[in-house]
């Protein structure tokens, strides 16, 4: 009898992590098929990276179950770090060795010898176009080269799927644009993505988006649908005194969330609160000129802000009456 194939290359069934009396991972459940870029995000503490570290079976879960193609990291270790790559936010990799002596290292920890390891370092070195820099030193890269050097190490075994933690923070915008070309190459290939990411406009790249608060998922879907499908609506504010029009704006009732936005705010209006018009006005009474307001749809940073904000209110709500 042939074993199943799984439906999903990533899933998370309750998957629960806690340090102490601090919940980082709550219940989440996860499902990602193959060939697909997931991000997750969110703000710092919401669980994101511990997600990742449950998958690739660096910590053990206190409750419920990850698995990779199948198969579950707390029980089989070994088995799903053979199928998978992981890039941890930090660089990892000896500064004091080359390029290629780093590639020949991480090759032997995975085994890859011979005319294979060989073929894959130059397909990789050419790949990533650092084929030119493959006898300096690494820690004598930029932060753009460093990511590449340590994508590299964690693709020479030919993983399934790759596990990314803020691959591109504090990277320049030119070497974060060939770092996702190198990734939808990949996905071409086959390979999965499960990626965190503290860019908004980097997670509009990803088949599908997570937004992760405190270690429970709030919203899922594509990113264009997570924008398109809020039942608030969103306006731009524009005033001479955004500071103070935003400070002013969030004591109103129906007020959702108010953000600076370039040189606007981005207003969510719930849709029993006060209409963006009636704002507008009390804000030119209260001194503000230039006062202008129009109607926009929301970038996926406005809309994850706002459910963010929804969700502290809620949990604001709730720890009130409970102590009432």
């Amino acid at each position: 009898m042939s074993t199943p194939v799984p439906t999903s290359m990533i899933q998370a069934r309750g998957l629960t992590r806690r340090f102490g009396s601090l919940v980082a991972v709550d219940g989440l459940n996860l499902r990602i098929p193959r060939g697909e870029i997931y991000g997750l995000v969110g703000p710092d503490g919401a669980g994101k990276s511990t997600t990742l570290r449950l998958f690739c079976g660096l910590i053990d879960p206190q409750a419920g179950e990850a698995l990779v193609n199948g198969i579950n990291p707390a029980r089989q270790v070994h088995a799903v770090r053979d199928r998978i790559g992981y890039m941890p936010q930090r660089f990892g990799l000896y500064t004091d060795l080359t390029v290629e002596e780093n590639l020949y290292f991480y090759a032997d920890l995975f085994g890859v010898a011979g005319k294979r390891r060989d073929d894959l370092m130059g397909e990789l070195l050419r790949m990533t176009r650092m084929e030119p820099f493959r006898n300096r030193l690494a820690g004598n890269l930029s932060g753009g080269m460093k990511q590449k050097l340590a994508l590299m190490s964690a693709l020479l075994h030919r993983p399934e799927v790759l596990f990314l933690d803020e691959p591109t923070n504090g990277v320049d915008p030119v070497s974060r644009r060939d770092f996702w070309t190198i990734l939808y190459r990949l996905v071409r290939d086959g390979l999965t993505v499960l990626l965190t990411t503290a860019y908004l406009d980097e997670a509009e790249r990803c088949n599908r988006v997570g937004l992760m608060y405190k270690g429970r998922l709030i919203r899922e879907d594509t990113p264009q649908a997570i924008r398109s499908q809020m039942r608030q609506n969103c306006y731009a504010i524009a005033c001479d005194h955004p500071r103070e029009a935003r400070a002013f704006l969030l004591e109103q009732p129906g007020v959702l969330s108010a953000e600076t936005s370039g040189g606007a705010l981005h207003v969510f209006l719930s849709q029993n609160g006060g209409r963006a018009a009636e704002l507008a006005h009390a804000l030119e009474a209260r001194g503000q000129s230039g006062v202008t307001v129009r109607p926009i749809l929301p970038s996926l940073e406005d809309v994850f802000i706002a459910l963010v904000r929804q969700a502290e209110r809620a949990e604001a709500r709730e720890e009130t009456g409970a102590s009432q």
